[in-house]
């Protein structure tokens, strides 16, 4: 599960980042109001973890941007307000949960697995687009309902193709979506090409149609019309 952090509190941010890692999962931070709207505008994410007391800005605020942008993001807010106020509001925006600080980072974990059940039993677990089908639940992947043998990455990789259609991808884009953070430490993305190539290969070698053009210079883009 990939997770945006948005959380003022760098030492809490760190924590709650230090103890989702260890359970495998991607995490990023926004420090910012503006630093959650950069990254939401460019990445996507399977759970939100929102402050409302933001220096720049309110979750609250933030809360309405996602969901009138239809950002289909898990949310859970949190917050050290008490008041009974700001849970009512967070929830009727559509906030899928909310933890008043102080919190156990158990908990934290426990809500944010609660609201990914749900989100997984409200959507279809298939993922398809002409002759290539994928099965989020399983973690299989067919071409012409050939099994393609992916790696992790190379799974995600394929959804995050599959579901920002037309769009041009950056290789830093493709890059944070996989690793998330760790990336910042990183000289260049050239990986990024190999994994690519991999995929557009296993999907070839199964007669698949080709869909991933190279935007030279930037990224790929995922052509529904390839020529």
């Amino acid at each position: 599960m990939k997770v945006l952090i948005v959380e003022d509190n760098r030492q809490l941010a760190e924590n709650i980042h230090g103890y989702l890692s260890k359970e495998s999962y991607i995490c990023e931070h926004a420090y910012t109001f503006e630093e959650a709207l950069d990254k939401l505008s460019f990445f996507t994410y399977d759970s939100i973890v929102l402050d409302i007391m933001l220096p720049d800005g309110d979750g609250i605020s933030l809360l309405k941007h996602i969901k009138q942008n239809k950002i289909y993001s898990g949310v859970l807010i949190i917050s050290a307000k008490n008041a009974l106020d700001d849970k009512i509001t967070g929830l009727e925006y559509g906030a899928d949960d909310y933890l008043t600080k102080p919190f156990h980072l158990s908990e934290l974990h426990a809500r944010l697995k609660a609201i990914h059940r749900r989100k997984n039993l409200q959507h279809d677990e298939l993922v398809s687009f002409k002759d290539i089908n994928v099965n989020t639940n399983t973690f299989e992947a067919r071409v012409n309902d050939i099994r393609l043998e992916l790696t992790k990455n190379e799974f995600d990789l394929l959804l995050y193709f599959l579901t920002n259609k037309n769009r041009i991808l950056s290789r830093q884009s493709i890059a944070e979506h996989l690793w998330g953070d760790y990336v910042d430490n990183l000289d260049n993305f050239d990986f990024v090409y190999q994994h690519v190539k991999n995929l557009r290969k296993k999907i070839t070698e199964a007669n698949g149609t080709d869909y991933i053009g190279t935007v030279y210079g930037v990224g790929y883009k995922f052509n529904t019309n390839p020529k």
